[in-house]
């Protein structure tokens, strides 16, 4: 059986460049001998709308997302609070299928929920604020009638503000709720989720109304890439490099 792989948090940008080295070599290697590859949002370190495209960088990641989907293998894009914009042309540049905040899937037999995971952190109030109102379909077509110079400018002052933001805010905020997962655990009925956004990778023993669950939380980039791949043999962290 080809495994499935699941990635989120690689924040590619042309100023990172090891991260895309790392990206190249999954989208080239791995990826095209899977059977599904679910990329859980944040693929991008910012997206300011499909007319991102017309970057050359931008361009590139597609055209390997674009041979992955060209190998038969089927390929999920989530978004995350970095890329929501992602949108239909993306998915027809890429042959991406692109995935609903949350999606229970089916791997191996067994149903689990995908997600990005930011809308776990709901004690950070502040956050899931800022969230809703971006993402209302009336700010999203605010913001793709803008000219591309103005989205772009708009995205570095939202990184501006975000990081000092978060500079004075305790760690268990920015972390998931317990009560938002076991939430999630019960819409889905599954016993196992698999998310990014929190930079904290670990493997999560939960018990939700009695029942034992498990979370999976996908490592960000850096230097090198991660993914998990789900197979015959389990559930097992992998790495690469440029």
């Amino acid at each position: 059986m080809k495994p499935t792989l699941f990635l989120s948090d690689l924040h590619l940008a042309p100023d990172r460049p090891a991260a895309a080295a790392a990206f190249r070599a999954f989208a080239r290697g791995p990826a095209r001998e899977a059977a599904a590859v679910y990329i859980l949002g944040d693929l991008f370190d910012v997206w300011i709308g499909d007319d991102q495209l017309r970057e050359p960088f931008a361009r590139g990641i597609a055209d390997d997302l674009a041979a992955v989907s060209a190998a038969g293998v089927a390929l999920f894009v989530g978004r995350g609070n970095r890329d929501f914009l992602l949108g239909a042309r993306f998915a027809r540049a890429t042959g991406a299928t692109l995935l609903p905040d949350e999606q229970a899937v089916d791997v191996g037999g067994e149903r689990l929920v995908v997600l990005h995971g930011d809308e776990l952190c709901t004690g950070d109030a502040e956050y899931q604020r800022y969230r809703a109102r971006m993402r209302a379909p009336a700010s999203i077509r605010r913001l793709e009638a803008m000219p591309y110079w103005m989205r772009r400018l708009i995205a570095w002052s939202l990184r501006r503000k975000s990081r000092r933001a978060n500079a004075l805010k305790a760690d268990a905020i920015m972390d998931v709720a317990p009560d938002a997962v076991a939430d999630a655990f019960r819409r889905h009925g599954v016993t196992r989720m698999i998310h990014g956004h929190t930079h904290r990778p670990a493997r999560h023993a939960v018990t939700v109304d009695g029942v034992a669950r498990e979370r999976i939380v996908l490592h960000d980039w850096d230097d090198r890439g991660y993914y998990v791949e789900a197979s015959s043999a389990g559930f097992h962290v992998r790495d690469v490099t440029g």
